[in-house]
């Protein structure tokens, strides 16, 4: 696949040679009215969220595609995650969730600096910058409770063997607003997480696995198809048993006491009791052979 770069550099390349074109025919003002036009619409979509064909259907990706910010967060971009999470979230029928990048050497620059200004250059007033930093957070929120797995397919920098990844905003003097002072050292441990805050160092692939910040390193390129791979494996799991699994993990690990993590494993494995698919499971296991679920 080209990437949104390419196309864009050479759309505007066609959008140019059919303007000069036209101007021998038409006006300078038509001509530059389709110049634009066919740029506007050569634009990519920031966030795209697309099924993979068969034999991977199920497999959701969510893939960011702002080039010339290297995938940076404003208001637009926000939104539409909140409207892709929220098709994920209807669709019975997803198993997986790849989020992926489009554009070459980055993954997410965080945060869009831009969003802090408005269209007349003015600073934003606190209570705005207050309302961004919220949003931000609701919409990882959202994010981290879809019931499916989900998958981060990191290339170059996340602000994977070429993969940067770190929370600068102590540099910005301010602190990572979006949930990093929370989640990360739930991931990391909060002595680490405290170093990685308070200094804004980013660590490589290879780093980041040993913390268990990221589950694997492999070579530059390759992360896509390891994370395929993955969620090819999760496929041939029980959708059901998948979806409390998740639940029981996310749930049991914010609980203060193992009793009461052990409470929530049991009601999540409750709900599995008198499914179709732990019945076909198995029969299948007595019949020796792979059972087909179906999410029933």
């Amino acid at each position: 696949m080209r990437s949104p770069r390419g196309l864009l550099a050479v759309s505007g390349y066609l959008a140019g040679r059919h303007a000069r074109a036209a101007s021998v025919s038409t006006t300078g003002h038509h001509s530059l009215f389709f110049a634009r036009a066919f740029q506007i619409l050569a634009q990519p979509e920031p966030v795209r969220l697309q099924e993979l064909s068969a034999p991977d259907s199920g497999i959701l990706e969510l893939r960011l595609e702002r080039p010339e910010v290297k995938n940076a967060i404003n208001w637009d971009v926000m939104r539409r995650l909140r409207s892709a999470i929220e098709k994920i979230q209807a669709d019975a029928t997803a198993k997986v969730v790849l989020v992926v990048s489009s554009v070459p050497g980055a993954f997410c620059a965080g945060a869009d600096l831009k969003v802090w200004t408005c269209p007349e250059r003015k600073l934003m007033s606190s209570s705005e910058v207050g309302e961004y930093a919220r949003s931000l957070r609701s919409t990882f929120s959202s994010f981290e409770a879809l019931p499916i797995p989900t998958i981060a397919v990191i290339e170059g920098a996340a602000l994977g063997e070429n993969a940067e990844l770190g929370l600068p905003e102590t540099g910005l003097a301010i602190i990572p607003g979006a949930g990093g002072t929370q989640r990360l050292p739930r991931i990391v441990g909060g002595s680490r997480a405290k170093e990685l805050i308070f200094t804004g160092r980013r660590c490589d692939a290879a780093e980041a696995v040993m913390m268990g910040l990221a589950n694997y390193c492999v070579p530059a390129g390759e992360a896509y198809q390891k994370a395929l791979d993955i969620a090819r494996e999760i496929m041939q799991k029980g959708p059901l048993g998948i979806r409390m699994a998740k639940k029981a993990i996310n749930q049991g690990t914010q609980v203060a006491d193992m009793s009461s993590a052990l409470a929530v494993e049991g009601e999540c494995y409750e709900q599995l009791l008198h499914t179709q698919d732990r019945l076909e499971a198995l029969a299948a296991f007595a019949e020796k052979r792979k059972p087909v679920c179906t999410g029933k």
